[in-house]
């Protein structure tokens, strides 16, 4: 019998139960997947293998993982039918994924491997993707990637960091306007879209070409609702836009705008954090630091940076 431990996904594994880059997939020792369905009444199992380095399925690893989907196949366990797959993600919402809601994640890991399930218990949709990866190279690109992306002026001066998966907006220099999501590789090297770079090289290729950057933070709402600082009435933020949009909405003074809009944002789920940041944004730039949620406390107030004693031993 296979020892292994089953868990909802956290968010950040979530990302690694979809298709990745080459340079992703040999870092985090990903071996292949496997993809299934239950057909139309949901009793059987069709599955297909994609492998994507065959150095890494050893026979070993092909022995453990059949044991494993074996195992979450018997009677009463998550994959045994369609109604237990159903059943077992409707009672673990912790298990849904952020950004991908029709989808649950779950991560089963053995000594040496960890297999990522995205789960989908609806008829006519692929069932199963299992993500199979060396345990130990994963959980490292995973905690290294935790540190975020950074983005620099071509002197090294941090502008920014974005989540790994994150997307940024490109203002080119003829106004278009394209989004792209940004995948960690290390703290040097980031991919945008399909293409990999250098910190310092994508920052000379924007400055160079007069493109600019702007972080579109999943931590921030699309829009929110504010107190334009000189008429005091209810305004429009909008994520990544400098400036802001006015409304129709009456108030006979500025406080019941205040109250208005905190109304509003409420509404929209949104905590004092991220309506100050999109409202430093909507006037500072979405590229600067004071944008991102992170630097403010629980009441919207920013936290002040820890000064370190310059005599300390």
């Amino acid at each position: 019998m296979i020892d292994f431990e089953i868990r909802a996904m956290t968010e950040y594994e979530d990302k690694y139960t979809f298709k990745q880059s080459a340079q992703i997939c040999n870092q985090t020792g990903f071996i292949g997947y496997l993809r299934a369905d239950m057909d139309k009444d949901g009793n059987v199992f069709f599955s297909t293998w994609n492998g994507w380095r065959d150095d890494l399925k050893t026979p070993e690893f092909q022995e453990e993982f059949d044991g494993v989907i074996n195992s979450l196949r018997e009677e009463g366990d998550v994959l045994y039918n369609r109604a237990a797959l159903s059943k077992y993600c409707h009672s673990t919402p912790q298990a849904r994924m952020n950004t991908q809601q029709e989808y649950y994640g779950v991560r089963v890991d053995t000594k040496d491997y960890a297999y990522l399930l995205r789960l989908n218990p609806n008829m006519g949709e692929y069932n199963l993707y299992c993500y199979c990866y060396r345990r130990d190279w994963l959980d490292s690109h995973i905690k290294q990637a935790q540190r975020g992306i950074r983005f620099i002026t071509p002197h090294y001066k941090e502008k920014f960091r974005i989540p790994d998966g994150d997307k940024i907006r490109i203002t080119f220099s003829d106004g278009k306007q394209e989004e792209f999501t940004c995948r960690y590789i290390d703290d040097y090297h980031i991919e945008v879209g399909n293409l990999l770079y250098h910190i310092c090289e994508f920052a000379e290729r924007m400055e160079q070409n007069g493109n600019r950057v702007v972080p579109l933070r999943s931590s921030l709402p699309d829009i929110s609702y504010a107190v334009n600082g000189e008429t005091g009435k209810v305004i429009i933020i909008k994520k990544g836009e400098t400036g802001y949009f006015k409304t129709d909405i009456p108030t006979k003074s500025r406080q019941e705008s205040q109250e208005l809009a905190d109304e509003y944002n409420k509404k929209l789920g949104l905590s004092k954090p991220q309506a100050t940041a999109m409202y430093w944004g909507s006037v500072y730039g979405f590229d600067t630091q004071g944008a991102d949620p992170k630097q403010y406390d629980a009441d919207g107030i920013m936290i002040k940076p820890v000064r370190k004693d310059r005599d300390a031993r």
